[in-house]
């Protein structure tokens, strides 16, 4: 790759993969409209010829998606990817959904799944490319669009462009149970035995970002108690994953709706883990 003498020529690179269906037409067209250079289920031997051909026309934010059709390649690109961070900002978005997610997506637009054919039915089509691409998933920020709108997934994929480039992201979801647990979850917490704001009236309809609702859980010595487990427990562990060079770990809490506690957990964590990590925070039934 062609030297850069300034921080403000350091070539950027965001690969877009994942599963079919989850998303990656929408992560690609927020980067478009971000200002990226964006080439489309680009061949994962073609990378480091494109961007160099990309760098000399001047193109310094490059984001490139890229499917398990490429298959052979994939063994290759962990390493690849550690070659080129050590010249560039290079950041992995890898996007999932639960099979029945993908499923019903598929079988709403009508379109063929690219691993689909007369002899694997759409859900072993999935299961297949699943089982492809798990080697890499693990390189890069996970996103699960199982229970996100398109417009939640805009604003997390302009989040992640957002991000500093270098250290490891700590990143707080908060979900409800009833829909599922996220599949980017690192470590996953179940807050459903703390006190239900549901249960008032009064704050049946706010979120644990309310005042009122922050006021009823910090009455709780149990909510005070659980908010100090997790800490401890992150802040003990977090040196590990550091250590392990991963560049994200998702911590998730879930209570019954994804509303009050999991959100006011969240919230909490992320103000005390600020001055000492970057902090991405979601609450993914808030939309």
């Amino acid at each position: 790759m062609p030297g850069n003498p300034d921080a403000s020529s350091r070539l950027q690179l965001v690969l877009v993969s994942g599963l079919s269906g989850s998303g990656k037409g929408v992560a690609m067209r927020v980067l478009e409209d971000a200002g990226f250079y964006c080439v489309d289920n680009l061949p994962a031997a073609l990378l480091e010829d494109t961007l160099q051909v990309l760098a000399g026309n001047g193109d310094y934010r490059v984001a490139i998606s890229m499917d398990g059709r490429t298959r052979d390649a994939w063994r290759e690109l962990p390493a690849l990817i550690e070659r080129l961070r050590e010249q560039m900002d290079v950041r992995l978005l890898f996007l999932e959904a639960k099979t029945e997610t993908l499923v019903r997506r598929y079988s709403e637009t009508r379109r063929r799944h690219p691993f689909g054919s007369a002899e694997r039915a759409l859900a072993e089509a999935i299961a297949w490319e699943r089982d492809l691409l798990e080697p890499i998933a693990r390189l890069g920020n996970r996103m699960d669009t199982s229970e996100v709108p398109a417009s939640t997934l805009q604003h997390w994929v302009k989040d992640f462009i957002a991000l500093e480039p270098s250290g490891l992201t700590l990143q707080l979801t908060s979900f409800g149970f009833k829909r599922g647990i996220p599949l980017d979850a690192d470590l996953v917490f179940d807050v459903r035995c703390l006190p239900n704001p549901h249960y008032d009236p009064r704050l049946r309809d706010l979120t644990g970002r309310d005042q009122l609702v922050i006021d009823f859980l910090q009455r709780s010595e149990e909510v005070a108690e659980m908010l100090a487990d997790i800490r401890r427990h992150v802040e003990k562990w977090l040196p590990c994953f550091v250590r392990d060079h991963r560049s994200y770990l998702t911590v998730a809490i879930g209570c019954t709706g994804g509303q009050h506690r999991s959100v006011y957990l969240c919230e909490q964590l992320a103000g005390h883990f600020a001055a000492s990590a970057q902090v991405q925070l979601r609450h993914r039934e808030l939309g």
